[in-house]
């Protein structure tokens, strides 16, 4: 993992950062080619071209930056968008594994 996520990790709790850790391996998961790992704007992103998904992190949630992620709201009734349309996930929810993989391959393919 990159130094500056690592490092970017710290400032959370295990719980969240274990969070992340589980996002993370489903982007690697869902892409054939290997995203390009690095901080921009202080935001874990990871990209394939111009492509990219972001990983927002905050004490009791995470949010995902992702273009394909509104296309799959019906998917995602529990979960909340932003009005950016991120998909925000709370420490309390279940990481909803199938359909992230199915927004990363559609976001980064």
């Amino acid at each position: 993992m990159n130094q500056r996520i690592e490092a970017y990790l710290e400032k959370y709790p295990n719980e969240t950062a274990a969070m992340y850790r589980q996002v993370r391996q489903l982007i690697y998961e869902s892409t054939e080619s290997e995203p390009l790992e690095t901080m921009w704007a202080a935001m874990p992103t990871y990209s394939v071209g111009e492509r990219f998904v972001r990983l927002i992190l905050f004490r009791d949630h995470l949010n995902i930056e992702a273009k394909a992620a509104v296309a799959h709201r019906e998917e995602l009734k529990g979960y909340k968008f932003t009005p950016k349309g991120m998909l925000q996930i709370y420490l309390n929810q279940e990481i909803p594994a199938d359909v992230l993989k199915r927004i990363f391959e559609k976001t980064l393919g």
